[in-house]
């Protein structure tokens, strides 16, 4: 029995009909027949009454039909993950702000260091990677908390630092105290994030919510933020790495809380290290080794 006679075997039962079969499949009649004639013999079982009207299954064709359709996906499965396993494609998820700006450079270093690697990035929220790892959608996540899955083991890999920014000649001091920026315009992002989970926090810590602050703006990305900031409406909380580049060139002026620590830290998720094959362990250890030198 081989995995192409059970796949016609699969289409001649659904379709009920040799010849309809061999004509889609472009195959001769007799050889298509042939096949199915050669697949009974390796089962020791009539799989078809054949009649002028069609074929019809018999019994035993029909607990053949009842595991075809799973031998076949499991065969696919496994030529895809021979494929994958070859290419050595490691797929990773990441929470948005650490896949836009701190992964790309890192993965370009691991890249570097491991040149069969393939890496498959994607971003999404912390709570779908964690679901996507404990799945197997994907092997590894960057999330900015532990996981609380037994099955899975988190790594504390990097702490993100967070600024406050302000357009290039911006009256604001470089170190202030948190109610010193209510007064000013503000940009945020539109939907929950870590950064604005922990700027509520001390919102509340203060006796304020997000209401009683000028909010001249929610957006839907870090990018969109800058631009506003960069021409002058507003300020923003935003990570460090991703205004480096401005601040360094003096586009952005960059200023710290003094006291309140809006920083966070990025776990790295996987399955628990004895279930890792080879290739994500050897990412794995040499994320590590790199730390804090990974991301750009």
């Amino acid at each position: 029995m081989n995995i192409e006679s059970l796949e016609y075997f699969k289409k001649i039962a659904e379709i009920k009909s040799i010849s309809k079969v061999a004509n889609k499949s472009h195959i001769s009649q007799p050889a298509l027949s042939q096949q199915m004639q050669k697949l009974e013999d390796s089962l020791g079982q009539k799989l078809f009454v054949r009649s002028n009207r069609g074929v019809k299954l018999t019994q035993a064709g029909e607990l053949v039909l009842k595991y075809a359709d799973n031998i076949i996906r499991t065969y696919d499965k496994m030529l895809i993950g021979l494929e994958e396993q070859q290419k050595s494609e490691i797929k990773i998820e990441a929470d948005f702000t650490i896949a836009t700006y701190c992964l790309p450079c890192a993965l370009l270093k691991m890249q570097d260091r491991f040149p069969t690697h393939n890496y498959n990035l994607i971003s999404g929220s912390s709570d779908e990677i964690e679901g996507d790892v404990f799945n197997d959608i994907c092997e590894i996540g960057f999330i900015t908390r532990p996981s609380n899955e037994e099955d899975l083991a988190s790594q504390h890999v990097i702490k993100e630092k967070v600024v406050l920014i302000s357009p290039k000649g911006y009256d604001i001091s470089k170190k202030l105290y948190l109610e010193e920026v209510f007064n000013h315009p503000l940009i945020i992002l539109k939907d929950e994030c870590i950064i604005k989970e922990n700027f509520h926090l001390a919102l509340n810590d203060l006796g304020y919510n997000i209401d009683d602050l000028n909010i001249i703006a929610r957006m839907e990305t870090t990018e969109a933020i800058k631009t506003l900031v960069q021409k002058g409406y507003g300020l923003a909380f935003v990570p460090y790495n991703a205004v480096k580049e401005e601040y360094l060139d003096k586009e952005l002026q960059v200023s710290t809380i003094k006291d309140y620590n809006l920083d966070y830290n990025v776990f790295m998720i996987t399955k628990k290290y004895e279930k890792l094959n080879s290739t994500i362990r050897e990412f794995v250890e040499g994320f590590n080794k790199m730390g804090k030198r990974i991301c750009c």
